[in-house]
Formats: C-alpha cells, structure tokens, sequence
C-alpha cells in the first residue's frame, strides 16, 4: 500500500521533538508537533515502522474522519457515516476509548457508548450482523478525540501502548516507563557514545529499564520485536505480507547489531532490584552481554572491562516523599556525586529527577537541563560533564537556570500580561473578585487572587528538598512584584502559605486578625476574611455554578450541604428559593452564612441554619427540596464527626443519600475540588449523572495546569430534563 495516510503518534510530554526525528527516518512527512505527539503523512510500511522501531512513541494512530461535534446527535452521526465495513470485521471485537470534550460533550464514557452505538448500527443496517464489543484485548481498537467542536475517529495501530515491550515482567518499587527511559538516554546522546563503543554504567539500575533501553539502542534492536499483538492485526486492511518482512528485516539488523556490544553494566544495592533486572534482560536477549551486581552508590566504580574508556553514567536516583526522606537523599546525591567526580572523571552523566535541587548535593555543576514528565509529574533531566572545572562546593552547585533577577522579572512580565487579559475581561464583565495569576510559571508557585482592590496571595508549599532560602527569596520576590506592578500598598497583601493537610478540617484557621472585608459579586454581598483562614469565605471557582443556582432556585426549596459561608444559599434566595436549609458542623461558618444572608436581606424562618454532621444529618432527614448544592471537603477529620470523611471513597453514599432528598423533577449539584477524582458510576448508576465541569470552570480558572473543580448534573431517572418542578 503507497497511498499517503494521516497519522498521529503520541508521546509523553517534552518529547515530541524526538519522536519528530524518528519519524522522519522512517519516511514520514509533512510532519506537525504538538504538545501530545506528532501528526504526520506517510504509507502503511512507514506506521508499521513507527509501531516496530519507535522507542518513544505511545501509540500510532491512523486518521479515519475529522467532523464537526455541535450536539450529541453529531457525534452518532459522524462517526456512523465512516466506513467501518471497510475496517473492521463484523465477526470480531473491537473497543473504543475516547478523549477529550467539546462544548455539548463533556463525559468521555458517554461519548464512547455514543459511538460504539454508531458502529454497531451500521453494520446491522448494512449486514444485518455486528462486531461484539470487548473492553480487554479486542481485535480492533477505536479512539475519538474531542477538541473545538470537532471529533476526529482513529484506528489505534499499536493496540497496546508501545512502551509496553514485552520484556518487563518484573518491576520495581518506581518503575520507568520505558519509552520515556528510551527518551533520557537520547537525551543524553547515548547512541552515539555507544556508536565509539563507549561504555555504560547505571548506579542504581532498579528492574534494570534504562540498562535494557540502553542495550537495544546499542544492538540495534527494535523495540517492538519482542511483542506479539497489535492493534492492527485485527484491522480489514493489514498487510501481513509487508508486516513479515519488516519483522525479518528487524531480525536481521539485531543479529548483526549483537557483534558490536559496549561494556554495559548496573548495580543497585538491593538483591530483589537485582534479581528484577536480571530476569528482565534475560527476556530481553542480552542476558551475558549486560554485567549487573549488588553494589551500594558508595562503593561506585567504572567496570574494569571498560579499560579506561570514557563513557555515559544514567540514573534515575528516588527523588520525592515516596522513596525516602529528604534528609537521607541529600546524602545520597552528596555520595552519588564524590564517587563520580572520584572515580570516573572525563565521562558523561545525566541524573533523572523529581526534585531538581537535589542536584545541588552533587557539587557539579550541570551543563544543561531538559524538562521531562514521569506521568503527570515534571521532572528535569540533568546534564554532567564530569570535568574539574565544574566541580563545585557539595551543596552550592546551582543548577542552570537559576537567576534571581531575572525570575523576579519574569514574574512581574506575567502579572502584566494577565492585567492586559484576565484583568480588563473582568472590568467588562463587572467582576471584582478573580483569579488574577495561578503557578503560571514553575519557580513562582503562588496563586493571587484580587478582592476589590485586596490582594490574597497564596504560596504553595513547596516540595521537600527545595531549599528553603530560596523558596523564601522567591516568595518575597513574588509579594514586592504583586505589591508594584499593580500599585498597591503592602498592607493590602495577604500573604498565606498553603500547605498539604490531612487529617483536619476543610478550612484551617491560620490566624486571629479577624480582619473582614465586604465584597460584590452578581450583585450580592459576602464578607470575606483574607487573614484568619486557608479561604476566604469565597470560593472565586463556583462564581458561575452560584449563578446556575440563582437561576434554577425560582419556587423550590434550596438545601445546601457543607454549606461553608453560604455564599450558594445567598445566591438561591436571590433567585427567589421558596426556603433555604444550610447544613454544616461549623458553628463558625453557620454563624458567617447568617451574615452573608442578612447583609442581602434574606432573614426570617424560611431560611434555616443547621449544625450537624453532614452525613448523619442526611440519613435522617425527612424533607424534599427541588435544588441540592453538595460541595464537599476532599478531607475532613472534625472533632464532631465521627470517623473521617475522604471524598474519593465516600462520594458514592453520600451523593446517594442526598439524591433520597431530591422531590419530584429535582436536580442535585454535585462539585469537588479532589485533584484526580474518579466519579464512582457504578454506585451511582441509578441516577441520571451528567458532567458540566467545563460550563461551570469561569475563564480566570481556565488554561491552568488542572481542573480546579469538577462538577455533576444529577437527578433521579425517571426525571426528565427540562421538566424540574416549582414549589
């Protein structure tokens, strides 16, 4: 088949530009990066390249259809009118897995059944049979991507993600993705050290993935080789003719590659790690070709073998909480860097971390970094020549890119930006209480926040193992750039650091200046307190879901749960709420909703104040009402609970219980702020649950690292939309 294709291959994040070049060697053009991937054109053979020889691609995709996604209906229609008679057999599985959201089509598992609907109608229309639908192992997998009110239908060529080689059975503690080890040792130029028949050393080698990577790339091996099923082996139009014989080319290429074999060795002090990495490498192929043994960091030395040769040290040392104790890293890292500038001066090493200031233990000073992402987590890859002339104090060495000045600097340049943008959007909208800058740089962690001319500006707890002068230098930094650039006076910003908590209340007290201010928002009064607590007594994220509660509340009777201030309650009695009820075990923040009602004048006994435990209050409650706002802590651990509430594993009863609640065409609003949260369906598939996360996040939250929220429709089935009842 050389008819030009579209493809797209993904890939992790910081990437993309070597998957770009691999790409390219297998005979892709008109090829375009993008944060996720590459899309590129090319034949089948070249795909079939990429899914056999890529080492850092995730998959391969070939592009079936592109087509506008305005409402549901679009998505069954478009995805009905591809051929799939062409594509798929109607005797076999197939799945399909969808990404991504448009403005009407927000939930990922809907959209899929959307489509495996779409699939399976066609073929029963036009064959009368249908392929069967299979979550595990399928014959053929299909992925639908959702951007911009458009969907784009996919057949996954790779079928499993290519990371998965086949020869990591055994893994350890922390283990690597192997396409992102593949990255590192790209990174670090190893092919062409391996090319001079230089050698290579991993300290603390763990399941032994960089040492494996480092040996395919060295033997000329073909990552793929090892795996015996593929998405495309199910697909109508395979070519399993052209398939064998890049598979005999490949098997050609590694014998000959296996007579130019490096001195390759790893050591870790643990015997389990050993025992992993040798099994892993057996299954590989290269067990005799590759030396591993027990051997502690302080005890690092180059391999006798490598007969003086100068070579590349790799190693992915523990870097977060998980792994160990600051405390104890730094000695590690300090002892990890004596034995190299010992032992193996004139070589090349490159450190992969989670924690980039540990660096700084080694006393070499790095010559590069590179970004790079372990999942969601952003680590930086650094780079050493092991040379007197960057050996430095332990403990001292800066790291590259460090520069006060000119981190103060980039600062400021960003708050004036986003005055430019987010701050002249809300002047037009009338907003005065928003979200003006959230960790939009990396080495500023701080979230500002504007209430009227107040500033509240939050530090993120830095991580453990950042130095704490320069966390504070930065911080300082970060409070004189706010107090300039938007001309205000010091007093006027309320500095906090936000630490990680658990095992406490939602909203911590942090002090006892009991300082209020007044605020406007939609026209109604809060007070809010920028001093005492980790809130203000404000959420700025619900700003628009407050105001889908103003509209809905006409004649029905409001209750809201984990009330906090009761900024919702306020915003339903202004929508014209029949009654209000407010739930909370603070008698703190029942007492503040109180004000909040009386300074909009919402007072009387058709508004109730209720201090109980939420989720016992539930269970005995009598009453229905027409409209539920449940806002949950992610944690709670109160003096007057009993037992601890975690919203990941509560959620499932406790939305259960507050749906009981609900009256006839009632609607629940359910929300939490849980980073990662994971909706439980199955104990909630008696309910109509509809995702509106992306109508209720306002733009100053937008565009930022994740979701600040997520928020659910919910009613009871046999409740129709549209209908929800007055009184």
């Amino acid at each position: 088949m050389s008819t030009q294709l579209e493809f797209f291959a993904s890939c992790p994040l910081g990437i993309n530009d070597l998957l770009a070049k691999e790409l390219e060697s297998f005979g892709a053009t008109d090829l375009k990066e993008s944060a996720a991937g590459v899309s590129f054109k090319g034949t089948l053979e070249t795909a079939y390249r990429a899914c056999l020889w890529s080492r850092v691609a995730s998959r391969v995709h070939l592009h079936l259809a592109t087509f506008p996604v305005i409402t549901e209906d679009d998505l069954y229609k478009g995805v009905k009118a591809v051929a799939w008679e062409d594509h798929l057999f109607p005797d076999r599985t197939f799945a399909i897995q969808t990404s991504g959201k448009t403005t009407t089509v927000t939930h990922t598992h809907y959209a899929s059944l959307k489509a495996k609907d779409a699939v399976v109608d066609r073929f029963r229309e036009l064959t009368g049979e249908r392929p069967s639908v299979q979550v595990r192992q399928p014959d053929a997998r299909i992925h639908i991507h959702l951007a911009r009110d458009k969907g784009t239908v996919s057949l996954d060529l790779s079928g499993e993600s290519l990371n998965k080689r086949g020869y990591r059975l055994d893994m350890g503690e922390a283990p690597l993705k192997e396409n992102l080890a593949a990255a590192i040792l790209l990174r670090a130029g190893w092919p062409a050290i391996a090319a001079e028949d230089g050698p290579f050393v991993d300290p603390m080698c763990g399941s032994g993935t960089l040492l494996v990577e480092a040996a395919l790339m060295a033997g000329d091996v073909a990552p793929g080789i090892f795996r015996t099923v593929w998405g495309f082996t199910g697909w109508k139009k395979h070519e399993s003719g052209m398939w064998t014989n890049l598979q005999v080319e490949a098997r050609y290429r590694m014998k000959e590659g296996g007579g130019r074999f490096p001195v390759m060795v790893g050591y870790d002090a643990e015997r389990s790690a050993i025992r992993k990495a040798l099994a892993n490498l057996d299954r590989a192929g290269f067990a005799g070709k590759v030396h591993v043994e027990r051997r502690s960091v302080d005890s690092l030395v180059p391999p006798p073998a490598a007969r003086g040769r100068e070579g590349l040290v790799a190693v992915n040392p523990p870097y977060g909480e998980r792994l160990g104790e600051v405390q104890e890293l730094k000695g590690l890292y300090g002892t990890l860097g004596r034995e190299l500038r010992a032992r193996f001066p004139g070589w090349r090493a490159v450190v992969f971390t989670g924690n980039p200031e540990l660096g700084k233990e080694m006393g070499i000073r790095a010559v590069k970094t590179n970004n790079l992402y372990n999942g969601d987590l952003k680590c930086r890859l650094l780079h050493f020549d092991i040379q007197p002339d960057r050996f430095v104090e332990p403990g001292r060495g800066p790291v590259p890119g460090h520069d006060a000045k000119g981190e103060a600097l980039m600062f400021a340049n960003r708050l004036r930006k986003n005055i430019r943008t987010v701050g002249k959007w809300a002047e037009r909208e009338g907003i005065t209480c928003y979200r003006l800058y959230d960790a939009d740089i990396p080495e500023f962690n701080v979230a500002v926040d504007m209430y009227e001319g107040e500033v509240h500006l939050q530090e993120y707890e830095a991580p453990d193992g950042i130095d704490p002068d320069r966390a504070a230098a930065r911080l300082a930094a970060a409070r004189d750039a706010v107090g300039d650039v938007l001309g205000v006076s010091p007093d006027r910003v309320h500095l906090k650091v936000r630490r990680r908590q658990r095992g406490v209340s939602q909203y911590g007290k942090m002090g006892q200046e009991g300082k209020f201010i007044q605020v406007r928002e939609g026209g109604l009064s809060f007070q809010v307190n920028l001093t005492d607590y980790i809130d203000t007594g404000l959420f700025l994220d619900h700003r628009i879901t407050r105001a889908m509660i103003q509209k809905m509340a006409s004649g029905v009777d409001f209750l809201n749960l984990f009330c906090y201030t009761g900024s919702a309650t306020v915003y339903a009695a202004a929508g014209g709420a029949a009654a209000t009820t407010s739930v909370d075990l603070s008698s703190t923040y029942l007492d503040w909703a109180r004000h909040n009602m009386k300074l909009n004048g919402f007072t009387g006994s058709g508004h109730r104040f209720v201090r109980g435990d939420v989720l016992k209050w539930i269970a005995q409650e009598k009453g229905r009402y027409g409209l539920i706002f449940l806002d949950p802590p992610s944690y709670s651990r109160s003096k007057g609970m009993e037992g601890d509430f975690d919203i990941q594993r509560d959620h499932g009863i406790l939305v259960r219980q507050a749906a009981r609640l609900l009256s006839a065409g009632g609607i629940l609003i359910f929300s939490t702020n849980r980073r990662k949260f994971d909706l439980d369906t199955d104990t909630l598939k008696e309910l109509d649950v509809e995702e509106i996360t992306d109508r209720t996040i306002p733009r100053d939250f937008k565009k930022r690292r994740q979701l600040i929220h997520r928020c659910f429709e919910i009613r009871t089935q046999n409740t129709e939309r549209g209908t929800q009842k007055k009184g």
